[in-house]
């Protein structure tokens, strides 16, 4: 494949991505609750869950807000692929109750690391913070050990999915170059590292 493919491939990829983030939010409640799985991995969903619905003052008022959730899109898949890469039993059964979702996952991911280089590589190592995340006063721990604080947690996504303005009439024809989601992607990082300086 070529650059300028692998390129097109990317935005193709990033757009329906964007697209089917509140659908693949579901799963990571899934994962969250499925008791079956390592507390580990858990922790892990509830983390990218929090990471993905918290108030995203990155977007920019504009008619490119549906690009502020192009690294929420790729950390969901990320942590996803840790948890349902477990080598175990448990981690496989997940696995295919959503083989649809993981089937063409490791594909896609890999374009977008040849696309987007020392970014991806920079999401992929957030991965394990998102385990430390809070949210509204509560840590992980709570939101899966606390059945009041769990259903907060799942009315905070219903409410995140609601309220999520990005289908596909709204990229229509507007992604185009993976130019485009390289700089908000950087400047996403940017912000990121002044804060965490």
């Amino acid at each position: 494949m070529s650059s300028s493919e692998t390129e097109r491939r990317f935005v193709d990829i990033m757009s329906e991505w964007l697209v089917s983030l509140p659908h693949d939010l579901k799963i990571l409640y899934e994962a969250a609750s499925d008791e079956n799985l390592e507390r580990a991995h858990r922790e892990l969903a509830v983390g990218a869950i929090i990471s993905t619905i918290s108030p995203n003052e990155h977007a920019r008022g504009d008619r490119y807000d549906f690009l502020s959730y192009c690294d929420d899109c790729i950390l969901l898949r990320l942590a996803l692929r840790r948890i349902a890469g477990a080598n175990d039993e448990d981690a496989e059964v997940f696995r295919g109750r959503f083989s649809d979702f993981f089937a063409p996952l490791d594909d896609e991911l890999a374009v977008c690391e040849r696309v987007m280089g020392d970014l991806f590589k920079w999401l992929d190592s957030r991965v394990e913070e998102l385990r430390k995340l809070e949210y509204k006063g509560k840590t992980i721990v709570a939101y899966l050990d606390d059945d009041e604080a769990a259903e907060l947690l799942y009315e905070e996504g219903l409410g995140f999915a609601t309220e999520y303005p990005v289908d596909e009439e709204t990229i229509g024809d507007r992604l185009k170059k993976a130019s485009t989601i390289l700089e908000v992607l950087e400047r996403r990082k940017r912000e990121f590292d002044r804060k965490t300086a």
